[in-house]
């Protein structure tokens, strides 16, 4: 019996050894439940126990259903927007036209900042009505102010110069020293018969 003894715990052993291999074959080959099986999913994937790393540059999270939008993707779809509101003056009254300085008088003082805007910097300043006006407003290189509230010169809240009845200024320059200022008249068009020209 003794003779016997070694042999039984030596095939004790190999089929200890067999069933923990044969178990641990049938777990690898088994298919993930959380990956659905279908002709499309890798061999690999279905061994693979681990989920997926989710691809650089993309969110992680759960897929939208079909059907279903992403909210945070961009949409075609444009909102319409609301009738822009006239912006308030930044300079001068919102009430137009002044009742003690005429419009005439208004557009010299316009043109008579020009004026004094070429003389400290030995050129009229250059560019789009909020580029003259931001200019005349103090962004210059010396910081200086030569528009006056109190001569009617205004600003809206677009940063232009405007004349009485609120419409911008036209400026034309005609030379490094002359300018034409244009104001549209109380039609508030431009070129027409109303309107008031100064150089």
């Amino acid at each position: 019996m003794k003779r016997w003894l070694p042999a039984i715990l030596l095939i004790c052993v190999l089929a200890v050894v067999a069933w923990y291999l044969a178990s641990r074959s049938n777990n690898q080959s088994a298919p993930n439940p959380n990956i659905p099986l279908d002709s499309n999913t890798p061999v690999a994937t279905l061994h693979n126990s681990k989920p997926a790393a989710a691809p650089a540059g993309k969110p992680e999270g759960p897929i939208p259903a079909t059907g279903q939008s992403n909210p945070a993707a961009p949409t075609s779809a444009t909102v319409p927007s609301a009738p822009a509101k006239p912006l308030p003056y930044i300079i001068g009254s919102a009430d137009a036209p002044p009742t003690n300085i005429s419009p005439q008088i208004v557009l010299e003082n316009m043109r008579r900042a020009v004026i004094n805007y070429g003389s400290t910097f030995s050129g009229n300043p250059v560019g789009t009505n909020p580029e003259i006006a931001a200019a005349l407003n103090g962004e210059n290189p010396k910081q200086i102010k030569f528009i006056d509230p109190e001569n009617g010169l205004r600003i809206n809240g677009n940063g232009e110069l405007v004349d009485s009845w609120g419409t911008p200024f036209f400026f034309h320059q005609l030379s490094a020293t002359d300018m034409e200022v244009r104001s549209a008249g109380p039609d508030k068009i431009m070129w027409t018969a109303d309107d008031l020209v100064i150089k």
